[in-house]
């Protein structure tokens, strides 16, 4: 068995530090801001200048996974993130644009994928697998596939997460791109967890994860998962998915029929539209379980530019 031992979130939501914080949030508005904490208590002052937003955020609640759980260094640390350090990729294609000669490397060197995990190893001074995983908007279920599998082979403490910034050149693109409704907005978010086989002071259970490419039979993939869990729509207390502008409505109305008393969430609302906000919401639902009942069942179905990606919890008893 898996559990998640720790959980943390920066996104536009006082997600940060605050248990409960999952019963007090709205629906973002446009224009809103990231909450960002006090980096200062996490990061070094000489790092934080050379550090990029979605850098912060990362190791700052990949620092505060490992206080939640007095864990001196993880045995692993999986990253996934769609789109990657956006702001850096942007600065460097801006210098090779404007300037002439030998360009400055840092923007580049910063501006890869893999950058996030590394940043975090170097801040943690940790020697131990380090994974990026970056399959669009399913890049979050493969890094805690990934996680699981570490498990499986006996580490011990597992850091996973996932993390997208927004910079101001998306808005241009987004609507070519078919990136969503136009009454999400666009926004940064980083989320990260320790997991583990130790079952004391966990948060929640890890069921199962699954990840599935050009799904057109949702319902179907939905009812096979949990089948194969030995459970049925009607077991489940708690589902989470994007939003209905993603036809999440149609894709669980058979749920809805079989059991009235199920919670629907759609998540993009309260998360904003980024690659990985399906971190956000599986933190959401561990929140949510904190003040429930133990043995509760939450399901967060990632259906995103046709990709499916379903994650299965249990709370537990504190």
């Amino acid at each position: 068995m898996y559990y998640i031992t720790a959980a943390s979130s920066i996104t536009h939501q006082p997600s940060f530090g605050n248990d409960g914080f999952s019963s007090v949030i709205s629906p973002l508005a446009e224009g809103s801001e990231l909450i960002q904490p006090n980096y200062k208590e996490y990061i070094e002052a000489g790092l934080l200048r050379r550090m990029s937003k979605i850098l912060r955020m990362s190791v700052a609640c990949s620092k505060d996974c490992l206080r939640q759980t007095s864990t001196d260094q993880p045995d692993a640390i999986v990253v996934g993130t769609g789109l990657g350090c956006l702001l850096d990729t942007e600065k460097f294609l801006n210098n090779v644009l404007t300037l002439e000669g030998m360009l400055p490397p840092t923007s580049f060197i910063q501006s890869t994928h893999n950058t996030i995990a590394g940043q975090i190893s170097l801040s943690l001074g940790n020697h131990g697998y380090n994974m990026t995983h970056t399959q669009n908007t399913l890049s979050f279920e493969y890094a805690l596939q990934d996680a699981l599998l570490l498990l499986a082979e006996e580490q011990r403490n597992i850091l996973v997460g996932a993390s997208d910034e927004h910079i101001p050149f998306l808005n241009e693109v987004s609507e070519h791109l078919g990136q969503g409704p136009a009454d999400i907005p666009l926004t940064s978010g980083a989320s990260f967890f320790m997991v583990s086989e130790e079952r004391e002071n966990a948060l929640a259970e890890i069921i199962d994860v699954e990840v599935a490419g050009a799904v057109q039979d949702i319902p179907a993939a939905v009812t096979a998962f949990l089948a194969h869990n030995g459970l049925t729509a009607m077991d489940l207390d708690l589902v989470l998915y994007p939003s209905a502008d993603f036809g999440g409505s149609a894709d669980f109305q058979f749920v809805k029929s079989e059991d009235a008393g199920l919670a629907f969430v759609e998540y993009l609302p309260y998360s904003g539209l980024y690659a990985t906000a399906s971190a956000f919401a599986l933190h959401f639902a561990v929140d949510r379980f904190g003040q429930g009942r133990a043995g509760a069942l939450a399901l967060v179905c990632n259906r995103m530019n046709r990709n499916l990606g379903l994650t299965l919890i249990r709370s537990v008893e504190a």
